[in-house]
């Protein structure tokens, strides 16, 4: 299958950074199209690919898919043996539901600490609307855990597109250094010994932003 994503900067596309790690777990070959974010041109750049004038876009033999959990979908679809969604049908549940969750709510978050790969400093003083955020994945990820969390590091014990959806997350919790609980830190750096994060964040931090 012929794939290619088209994807904005790696330092600060979260959204991209989701269906990039979507397209890891699949295991599929894929060729990157990497636009320029916060230019003149973008948004002229970005609708050569995307209907929407957003990013990320997956163009597939079957025609474009944009919204990374369309895309997320599309492929655990393409390829089912590579399950992208944990085993269980009770688990796949709640993997959609943190997913749906990640990319509807989460506005302080997305507002005040958005994603920097380069960053590494906390902010002066974290808003009480972040903090609630922060609380609210918190606690996801402790239940997520300790529903399904026996068998491997991840959410939902081996990786799943439920970590592909909060990588994003867990890096901005690193980049501004918020003091987190615990088990939070662990799955924080569950993310970042991820070879297909690792992978990403390094090629990040060879950008050349402009």
């Amino acid at each position: 299958m012929s794939l290619t994503l088209v994807i904005g900067d790696k330092t600060y596309s979260s959204w991209s950074l989701r269906a990039a790690l979507a397209l890891e777990l699949a295991g599929a070959p894929y060729r990157e199209v990497v636009i320029a974010l916060n230019r003149a041109d973008t948004r002229a750049q970005i609708l050569q690919h995307s209907p929407t004038a957003k990013v990320p876009l997956l163009v597939s033999e079957d025609g474009p898919v944009w919204d990374s959990l369309a895309i997320a979908e599309y492929l655990a679809e393409c390829f089912p043996e590579a399950h992208l969604w944990p085993r269980g049908q009770y688990a796949r549940a709640v993997a959609r539901s943190v997913c749906a969750e990640m990319h509807s709510a989460f506005v302080a978050l997305r507002t005040h600490l958005p994603m920097d790969l380069k960053r590494d400093q906390a902010l002066a003083e974290i808003p009480a609307e972040v903090q609630a955020d922060i609380q609210r994945i918190c606690a996801l990820w402790a239940e997520c855990r300790r529903g399904f969390g026996q068998d491997g590091p991840f959410l939902f014990g081996q990786v799943s597109l439920a970590d592909a959806f909060f990588a994003p997350v867990a890096a901005r919790l690193r980049s501004y250094r918020v003091p987190l609980p615990a088990q939070a830190a662990a799955y924080v750096q569950t993310i970042y010994q991820w070879p297909a994060f690792q992978r990403w964040y390094q090629a990040a931090q060879e950008e050349h932003l402009g």
